[in-house]
């Protein structure tokens, strides 16, 4: 497994986001202005793009922020998602962050919470998909 970095939205990252949020989940407005301004993460399994991340400066929230992590279908519960949390928060530490905040759709709130986050804020909707606020100290 290797985690590369990006500092422009790769076609790896743009494929994978693509499969899983715009073709499985429905989602029209996936890619967006703060695709130029985030750090993209792209997990790889030997040379194979399998999952993905980004992370940005959320003045909203006051601190980085973590978001589009998404796994390809083919290799989910194998504890990708997870790796891919870490790597983004160790970078986000490396660069002096104490924080990072998560939107979580509401049906991923338990993975989240197992990664140590934990809700800030009322839920909100995103395109139809109920989302909320997560946190947690690096």
């Amino acid at each position: 497994m290797t985690i590369r970095s990006y500092r422009t939205l790769p076609p790896e990252a743009v494929a994978i986001r693509q499969a899983v949020f715009v073709d499985e989940q429905g989602f029209a407005e996936e890619f967006d202005g703060t695709d130029r301004e985030a750090v993209h993460l792209v997990l790889f399994l030997q040379d194979t793009p399998t999952a993905t991340c980004r992370y940005y400066w959320n003045p909203e929230q006051g601190c980085h922020a973590i978001g589009r992590l998404a796994v390809v279908r083919t290799h989910r519960g194998q504890q990708l998602g997870a790796a891919m949390l870490r790597a983004a928060e160790e970078q986000i530490a490396q660069a002096g962050g104490t924080q990072a905040a998560l939107a979580a759709q509401i049906r991923a709130q338990g993975f989240y919470e197992k990664q140590g986050y934990q809700p800030h804020g009322a839920p909100f909707d995103e395109e139809g998909c109920p989302h909320i606020w997560m946190r947690k100290a690096l």
